[in-house]
């Protein structure tokens, strides 16, 4: 009898033990799936962009050349404003980043007359410069250091002055030369950057005479820009 009872008792726990573990497996989980986390994509210079920039720029030159009545004479050096835009391109790989970019600008740095002895005749600054450049930096994700080089060309002109023996004498020819610089742009978004540069432009130039005699003489003209530009980057 105390056996029978025994393995009764024995029985109907293991049969509670089974029911609540298969209840248990019934109910919902307490615990949420994991999170899906999609991988935020890498910035890249890579891309074409175009923008705009503004600065101030500076004649470093001294526009010397020989004046048949009154020896050699030259302009004084000036500076003014510098505007207009660029385009280019960059291909970014590991941290290096190499890219070719073209500008145009506006620029007011010409040398605004001519001296003839100590007589001063003012002239024009307006005129006009680009460059076609290489450009090389370094990445620190969205901020890049960079070096740029290449060809320059324009008129800047403020030669036009007056020559009391000759009439107005003009610089109204483009001309080519070279240009180097430096600087650094941030990515603001991923799709507008801003950067600061600055670059210096030599431009051979000539002297041209209107009026009773007509003159040559080759020179540099030369100047400084500083300039803060933003560009569109392209997907």
């Amino acid at each position: 009898m105390r056996t029978s009872l025994l393995g009764f008792l024995t029985g109907t726990a293991v049969l509670a033990l089974v029911a609540s573990q298969a209840q248990a497996a019934d109910l919902p989980s307490r615990y949420s799936p994991a999170p899906a986390y999609g991988a935020m994509p890498a910035f890249t210079w890579t891309g074409f962009y175009a923008g705009v920039n503004i600065g101030y720029g500076w004649s470093t030159g001294t526009s010397r050349y020989y004046d048949p009545a009154f020896g050699y004479a030259g302009g004084g050096k000036s500076g003014g404003f510098v505007g207009g835009a660029q385009a280019g391109y960059n291909y970014q790989f590991g941290m290096f980043v190499l890219g070719a970019e073209a500008d145009l600008q506006y620029a007011a740095v010409g040398n605004k007359g001519a001296s003839y002895g100590r007589i001063y005749y003012p002239g024009n600054s307006d005129g006009f410069f680009g460059t076609i450049r290489a450009r090389a930096g370094v990445a620190f994700d969205r901020a890049l250091i960079y070096g740029t080089g290449g060809f320059a060309y324009g008129d800047i002109g403020g030669n036009n002055a007056y020559d009391p023996l000759l009439g107005y004498r003009r610089e109204d020819s483009t001309n080519g030369g070279w240009t180097v610089g430096a600087g650094v742009e941030y990515a603001v978004t991923d799709n507008i950057t801003a950067k600061v540069e600055g670059l210096y432009v030599n431009l051979d130039t000539r002297s041209n005479y209107v009026g009773s005699a007509y003159e040559a003489v080759r020179r540099d003209t030369e100047f400084g820009v500083v300039r803060a530009g933003v560009n569109y980057k392209f997907n």
